[in-house]
């Protein structure tokens, strides 16, 4: 934190000593920092910031532009991974067999923005910002638009568990530079520190640049060493996927994220302090641009699914995922299912009964055909990706009729909307 301070102080004195006619030296000393990579300077200030740079870790790493070698073929609908067409479905477990992120079980928040109105602010967030509902062209569904820059933080999520996952859809269009951080998920055990900027933050920070296609790790702890460093995102970009997923999984200290299908940070000691984690998003653009998030999950991780199945003789899991009024599951579902297959590959006397339900959203007599649907689903992606013979599953849907929350809330239907596998 000092080697921070002592650069921000040595960087506003430098600006102050070269230009006279500079009326606010700090904003213009960050705004130099940054962009340095499009601007012409003062050969004295580049040197010194070069000097600090290399003595604290570049706190303010500057983005260079990169020149795009293809141009863009990908359509915005291609690029969101959490929805499956038809003509995918077939596909969707198969190739999601190596993707071993595994969503947790028990819901503890989910917005999609459905109940509020194009316009407004959802009341459960806080914000240093501004932001509003609305639809984007080409997407389904309602989505927050992050307009300034500043924190956005969803109060419904407390302190963090030993155990979570975190998933959420986010998009970008219009102008953007290369410049400044980007869309942060910002980590501290500290209440005051989410609402600050990342010049001033303590705490374990993940910076997504679509701009840069770069993903930027931070570890500024209380004590200790600065850790920094950037990794290609090809899979989220301004230029050529512009809509994304990212996951997080916490376990203890060790962090995983992914973005669409692909696993780009596995770290060990992501999560330092002993005390209890909080979280906000942060936007940290340069241009005039908007960000777009839907779809956050958050969730408590680290269900043990042979135990629960082959002791228990039960297993409940909302980690199997469909498209919207479909029997399609999505992309992300096969960590679930592969989990499932390698526990009745041990056990392969093991009999089960595959249950699907639903929310309360729709026609009852509908969903009950939906929810059995599903059932048969999640059989037969077993069969065709795993080898599970046929023999040794039973499928059945109870639809909306047998509830685990109330439907009155979007938790609610999200902890509804599950899968169950009896042992028989």
């Amino acid at each position: 934190m000092k080697t921070r301070l002592i650069f921000i102080a040595f960087t506003l004195a430098i600006v102050s000593s070269v230009n006279a006619q500079v009326i606010n030296p700090k904003e213009t000393a960050k705004r130099k920092v940054e962009d340095r990579t499009n601007r012409k300077a003062d050969d004295t200030i580049d040197k010194g910031l070069d000097k600090l740079e290399e003595g604290i870790g570049n706190i303010f790493k500057k983005k260079d532009k990169k020149q795009k070698d293809e141009k863009s073929n990908t359509s915005t609908n291609s690029a969101n991974s959490g929805n499956v067409s038809d003509s995918e479905s077939s596909s969707s477990a198969r190739s999601n067999s190596k993707f071993d992120f595994e969503a947790g079980d028990k819901v503890l928040y989910f917005d999609n923005f459905e109940r509020l109105n194009i316009g407004d602010f959802p009341a459960e967030f806080n914000t240093t910002a501004s932001g509003e509902i609305v639809t984007v062209n080409g997407k389904s569904g309602k989505w927050l638009s992050m307009t300034k820059n500043g924190a956005f933080i969803p109060e419904s999520i407390q302190a963090l568990p030993e155990n979570f996952t975190l998933e959420f859809e986010i998009g970008i269009t219009g102008n953007i530079s290369n410049n400044y951080s980007g869309l942060g998920v910002n980590f501290t055990t500290n209440n005051d520190d989410l609402f600050k900027d990342v010049v001033f933050f303590e705490g374990s920070l993940l910076y997504l640049h679509p701009g840069d296609d770069l993903l930027s790790v931070q570890i500024l702890p209380k004590n200790g060493t600065e850790i920094n460093n950037q990794i290609p995102m090809p899979q989220w970009s301004k230029e050529r996927k512009p809509f994304a997923k990212v996951s997080i999984w916490r376990q203890s200290g060790r962090l995983r994220m992914y973005v669409n299908e692909d696993k780009l940070i596995d770290m060990p000691r992501f999560f330092l302090e002993s005390q209890p984690y909080k979280m906000a998003f942060f936007r940290r653009f340069l241009e005039d641009c908007e960000v777009y998030i839907t779809n956050i999950r958050f969730a408590i991780a680290g269900e043990d699914t042979r135990s629960k199945l082959i002791t228990d003789g039960k297993f409940v899991t909302n980690g199997i995922l469909f498209d919207v009024n479909s029997d399609n599951i999505k992309t992300e579902s096969g960590a679930v299912l592969k989990e499932i297959a390698s526990t009745l590959q041990e056990n392969p006397t093991v009999r089960v009964k595959i249950i699907g339900h639903t929310d309360s959203d729709g026609d009852a007599s509908t969903n009950l055909t939906l929810s059995q649907k599903r059932a048969l689903a999640v059989k037969n992606a077993l069969i065709n990706f795993y080898g599970i013979n046929a023999s040794r599953m039973e499928t059945d849907g109870k639809g909306e009729s047998q509830p685990v929350q109330s439907n009155n809330t979007t938790s609610g239907k999200a902890q509804n909307r599950r899968v169950e596998f009896i042992k028989l």
